[in-house]
């Protein structure tokens, strides 16, 4: 246990100088004043876990220092230094809470002991305060875990019929395929086979969601070309959109140059936010269907916008969009997506906000730090 000095208060100078010699080669710091008032000016700079109090002083007693003290910090340790006929104002002192008292002459043997005692108070202050914590966080885990487990038993409910009918849909393409071939019909075979990587890709999607939440992965951090992650990224969309009928337009600042992150993850979360975007879009089938992705700099933080021109969201919407489980897409959502693309980016110390109307489609601004802070990394 690291100790803070000690503050010795006595109105004679010759006390003070023997319990500073002594203190001092015992191997503390000390602090010393000659009165009460003094003390507590010092007191209130240097809270000192211990203090050596005279009981008899001028102006300001010792049971006054006593108390002023307590009220300060009601875990102060003070001894006080007593004559033996103040044994009435011993009790009283010990009645205000004082740790121990000794009496003049003082003997070294007994200091040692009224010290012992107070920092044995401290230490067992010390090391209750931190088993209550550890009880605390133990009790924190705890609920977490339970509250953990129970949404992925919802969850397990939730994405069973998306599971099967993922399989269903994989189990009718294969078969489709395998007509094709029989057939000799290449034209039926690209297209069946389109199908199967589509269901493919969305079974591999929905199985890496789950393991996001399942079990929180560590960021294996990266300072990435900005421009390079998202050609790849725009190159992913590009594939999943072809003769969907949308557009898709992607650009970004020339100057954003390289960014901290974890490109695994927030290609997953970006993903997840740029599909729904294209959903919304095929929802809407009155006018061209549009996607867009902008990337830029914003005083240290790299922003991307995903825009599309689909049905867009109400406020209700807004306001649940990123709930575990909650989705607008009815049977063929999970409600799963959007709420792991919410944990990634805040995962990097981002953000994510959302501006929508109904009919007029939406826009995601996500903003992460170029550079991610300290206490995250850790």
């Amino acid at each position: 246990m690291k100790e803070g000095p000690i503050l010795i208060v006595d109105d004679e100078a010759d006390i003070r100088e023997t319990l500073e010699i002594f203190l001092l080669d015992a191997g503390h710091e000390v602090l010393t004043a000659e009165n009460g008032e003094k003390a507590l000016e010092i007191y209130s700079r240097i809270p000192t876990p211990i203090t050596i109090a005279d009981i008899k002083m001028p102006a300001m007693d010792g049971i006054e220092l006593l108390n002023r003290i307590k009220r300060m910090n009601p875990e102060a340790e003070v001894i006080m230094i007593t004559g033996h006929g103040d044994m009435d104002l011993a009790i009283k002192s010990l009645k205000s809470q004082a740790t121990d008292f000794i009496t003049k002459p003082i003997r070294i043997e007994a200091l040692e002991v009224a010290l012992n005692r107070a920092r044995e108070r401290i230490l067992t202050r010390q090391m209750l305060k931190e088993y209550t914590q550890n009880l605390e966080r133990l009790l924190q885990e705890k609920l977490e875990l339970q509250d953990h487990l129970s949404q992925l038993g919802m969850m397990i409910g939730s994405i069973s019929h998306s599971i099967k009918g993922l399989l269903t849909g994989l189990d009718g393409g294969l078969y489709m395929l395998e007509c094709a071939i029989k057939e000799g019909n290449a034209g039926e075979v690209d297209q069946n086979l389109d199908v199967i990587k589509g269901v493919a890709d969305k079974i591999r999607r929905l199985v890496l969601d789950i393991l996001l939440y399942a079990k929180k992965r560590s960021l294996e951090l990266e300072a990435v070309d900005v421009a390079g992650f998202v050609k790849d990224l725009a190159s992913v969309v590009e594939r999943k959109i072809k003769d969907t009928g949308i557009r898709f337009e992607w650009n970004m600042d020339p100057v954003v140059g390289r960014a901290e992150m974890d490109p695994g993850l927030l290609h997953s979360a970006l993903i997840n936010i740029i599909d729904n975007a294209i959903d919304a879009c095929l929802k809407d089938t009155k006018k061209e269907p549009r996607v867009s992705l902008a990337v830029k700099e914003e005083k240290g933080f790299i922003v991307f916008v995903v825009s599309d021109n689909g049905t867009g969201m109400d406020m209700d919407t807004m306001a649940r969009l990123f709930t575990l489980f909650f989705s607008t897409k009815g049977k063929k959502g999970t409600g799963f997506g959007l709420f792991i693309s919410k944990k990634i980016v805040e995962q990097h110390g981002g953000s994510i906000s959302v501006d929508s109307h109904p009919g007029r489609g939406s826009r995601f601004s996500i903003r992460l730090p170029r550079v991610l802070p300290q206490e995250i990394k850790q």
